[in-house]
């Protein structure tokens, strides 16, 4: 039923590795066995945008990046990108982004990227294995105690909802959002993972969230312009406690990871381990996930208890 979903997840991640190669599509359609009449019908019906358009915008959101983070020659990174030359490149990026790739060297500011859309998720890995649950079980929470700084968090706060699927429902453009924090994301705390979401609670007082945030934790003394829709809060240095599951299998393992960890944490109690949980207003719960390369994870914030 979802042969499709699959197979356009497959086209999403070879573009990804073969992004710079042309011409793309006959390449792409003999290496995955299907017509390239076929690879643009499924690929446009699942992700809303055609083929040709997702690797324009894909090649100069990436290329953006390059111009971000390195100090390559334009004319390179345009090669690199599948780009006829640096002019080419320059007309691309200005119609993406409204600034050439020059003047976005010089001062990069917030632009909406192409993110990666996801069409093959674990729902449906378990719909094609026709409901039944994974053999797989997964490992118990670890918990360890972590210290951030204070730092700001950039970001949106949305009060109606309290889990990452409703967060999207409730009117916030998941590539739009997505896409302008990926142009932040070499502004991320040191150690940090870039995209971060997590609950808001009722001064974190263990009763459970009472909404849901999605941003990006960036330096203290972070000024850079904030994106339009976003907000900017300043956040104290505290003591969390990290209830985490290491690297997994996405597909067959997401939702019970996410099941355990989230059971873990909010019915554990840090006097366990000598903490309270920190009930400071400006203190919020964290969530990570980055499944293949760091797991998952759920940040309370915790202060010592006196002794």
């Amino acid at each position: 039923m979802y042969e499709w979903n699959e197979r356009v997840q497959e086209m999403i991640d070879w573009i990804d590795t073969h992004v710079g190669e042309t011409p793309l599509l006959p390449l792409m359609s003999e290496k995955l066995g299907y017509s390239p009449y076929y690879c643009t019908r499924h690929f446009h019906r699942l992700t809303g945008v055609t083929l040709r358009d997702y690797v324009g915008f894909r090649r100069i959101s990436l290329a953006a990046l390059e111009l971000r983070d390195s100090d390559r020659r334009i004319l390179d990174i345009a090669v690199d990108y599948g780009f006829s030359s640096h002019e080419a490149m320059t007309r691309a990026f200005f119609r993406a982004f409204g600034v050439t790739p020059q003047a976005y060297r010089k001062c990069p500011k917030p632009i909406r990227l192409a993110v990666r859309p996801e069409v093959f998720s674990p729902y449906h890995y378990l719909i094609k294995e026709r409901g039944r649950m994974s053999e797989v079980r997964s490992r118990q929470a670890e918990i360890k105690v972590e210290s951030i700084p204070a730092h700001r968090f950039i970001g949106i706060w949305d009060a109606k909802v309290n889990n990452y699927g409703d967060f999207w429902k409730n009117g916030h453009d998941c590539d739009e959002v997505s896409g302008t924090i990926e142009s932040l994301s070499h502004e991320t705390l040191p150690g940090q993972i870039g995209h971060t979401a997590g609950w808001i609670e009722a001064g974190n007082t263990g009763e459970g969230p009472r909404g849901y945030l999605y941003g990006i934790p960036v330096a203290a003394d972070y000024e850079d312009e904030v994106p339009e829709g976003m907000e900017r809060k300043d956040i104290p240095a505290s003591d969390y406690l990290v209830f985490f599951h290491p690297p997994y299998d996405y597909l067959k393992q997401n939702g019970d990871v996410q099941r355990v960890v989230e059971q873990t944490a909010w019915n554990f109690d840090p006097s366990e381990l000598g903490y309270a949980w920190n009930e400071d207003a400006d203190l919020y719960n964290y969530q990570r996930h980055f499944p293949e390369g760091y797991g998952y994870a759920v940040l309370r914030p915790v202060k010592r208890l006196k002794q």
